[in-house]
């Protein structure tokens, strides 16, 4: 997907002012699984918004994770880099999350993302108050969290700052090591040969 930065970013002009999250906010701190010391970590950068981010998910993801993730021969880090506000808060919630349902919770919300962000007539937000829920965020967390301006900005600064060392052009976005993957279609045989040459 294209970036849309300029329609995130114009929509958060007062946040510039606003007091940053704290660094030590563990809302901010990786998220990764598989093997925190194999030889390949991947890094993943996505928006809960983007449709190919989706497909992703849903048609090579579910073998990257069984032949590589769980095996523990890498190591997958998760990158938010929302393309718009939905997006953004969808980020948000997913790390006010332990951190050890932040995954299922993007796995969830990208697998099912032509029904909470995409369908006609719903209201996006109101969907993902709902999905918070089943995730265990209560009414009051979840406003909470919507109204944590300085979190929100903490999300956008992490973005701006990979955005600016990366170069990324859309979403997904990868990179094996340090070495970008480049081409169109990702397949799972095209992964597990970046893979192997990251491994060397």
């Amino acid at each position: 997907m294209s970036l849309r930065r300029r329609s995130l970013l114009a929509a958060l002009p007062a946040l510039a002012l606003m007091p940053r999250a704290r660094a030590e906010d563990a809302r901010l701190t990786p998220r990764m699984i598989g093997n925190p010391n194999a030889k390949v970590k991947v890094g993943e950068w996505f928006s809960l918004t983007c449709t190919h981010c989706a497909h992703f998910q849903m048609t090579v993801f579910p073998e990257v994770k069984q032949k590589l993730i769980d095996t523990g021969k890498i190591c997958y880090v998760y990158h938010d880099f929302p393309l718009d506000q939905v997006a953004l808060l969808a980020a948000m919630l997913a790390r006010s999350l332990p951190i050890d349902r932040y995954e299922p919770f993007v796995e969830s919300l990208l697998s099912s993302q032509d029904r909470w962000a995409f369908a006609r007539d719903i209201d996006p937000k109101q969907q993902l108050q709902r999905m918070a829920a089943l995730a265990g965020l209560s009414a009051e967390q979840f406003q909470k969290i919507d109204q944590d301006d300085a979190f929100r900005q903490a999300i956008v600064n992490m973005q701006d700052a990979d955005q600016a060392k990366y170069n990324i052009g859309g979403t997904p976005y990868f990179r094996f090591n340090e070495t970008p993957y480049t081409e169109e279609l990702l397949t799972y045989d095209a992964f597990a040969k970046q893979v192997e040459k990251a491994a060397g």
